[in-house]
């Protein structure tokens, strides 16, 4: 089984720019303390709630150095390394294990779809690159590419991969994934409104959008489930549905990061093209956080 440590309510940690679209190193550091003080149980950092792919190399590996610097080894660091290409991905997937990270998540290369064979000789270059536990990281609604069934079976007899985070939103394929591997590797819920049904399947935890605007709700819910109380779970799950069905209101990623402001953790901006949401749209998503929020106090 791997690390006991790889387990909880991961933030999918958004990335703060300025009102010049610059990366706000002083809120990264902002957030993560936030989000240490509540409990969370790690911290994601790079994903594609954190715009990865709008960030240069060079301001990826900053926002990965300010962010392992600031954990400081409290809670483990999920760093975002995939790419497009196998050397880039090797490449960042070295520079995160010589800062500090703790696991390394690894998108699909997208745009090109490659094939199940092509898919696995990656992963396989990148777990005999670095020593790092590596998280696959299945989001076909984005990339175009799925990891299949048996393309997990083959990955996950690599030493060095210690499971995947999955925001398919097929609970049959999920349900595939933990049953092969028989515990012996992780699986993470990456979509918000499956993370109760997914921890039934053996899901170690959630790395989480909505942990952004409401931590202290995803981890009172993970808590909950892991104590076996699934009916106070599902409460929790209720309340905070509405804010994963908001995502229709914007283009990804910008309906979090405006919720985030709304509730008071301004995390700025979303890079062009994505824009700001109409002031209808933001209208109601501020009566989805108040709904939420007048379930919490």
């Amino acid at each position: 089984m791997m690390n006991s440590r790889f387990h909880g309510v991961i933030p999918a940690m958004v990335t703060p720019f300025d009102s010049e679209y610059r990366l706000d190193e002083g809120r990264v550091c902002e957030l993560i303390k936030d989000y240490l003080a509540v409990g969370v149980h790690g911290i994601s950092v790079a994903g594609s709630q954190g715009e990865f792919y709008m960030l240069t190399k060079e301001e990826r590996l900053r926002l990965l150095e300010v962010s392992i610097e600031t954990v400081d080894h409290r809670v483990p660091v999920y760093a975002g390394t995939g790419s497009v290409t196998t050397h880039e991905t090797i490449e960042l997937t070295k520079a995160a294990e010589s800062m500090g990270a703790d696991a390394a998540l690894l998108i699909t290369p997208y745009f090109i779809q490659p094939n199940d064979d092509e898919l696995y000789e990656h992963y396989r270059a990148v777990s005999e690159a670095t020593e790092l536990p590596l998280l696959l990281y299945n989001n076909p609604l984005r990339t175009s590419v799925n990891i299949s069934v048996p393309l997990f079976a083959r990955c996950a007899a690599l030493e060095s991969i210690a499971g995947i985070k999955d925001s398919s939103g097929d609970l049959t394929q999920f349900a595939e994934y933990m049953r092969i591997t028989g515990g012996e590797k992780l699986g993470f819920s990456g979509r918000d409104t499956l993370t109760l049904t997914m921890m039934i399947h053996g899901a170690a935890g959630a790395i989480s959008p909505a942990a952004n605007v409401f931590p202290e709700l995803v981890v009172k819910q993970y808590d909950l489930a892991r104590s076996g109380q699934w009916d106070a779970a599902r409460e929790v799950h209720d309340i905070l549905a509405p804010l994963r069905i908001a995502w229709t209101l914007g283009s990804f990623p910008v309906v979090i990061k405006e919720a985030m402001s709304i509730v008071g953790r301004d995390a700025g901006l979303t890079r062009p093209p994505i824009a700001k949401l109409t002031v209808d749209a933001r209208s109601k998503l501020t009566e989805v956080l108040d709904g939420i929020q007048s379930k919490i106090k």
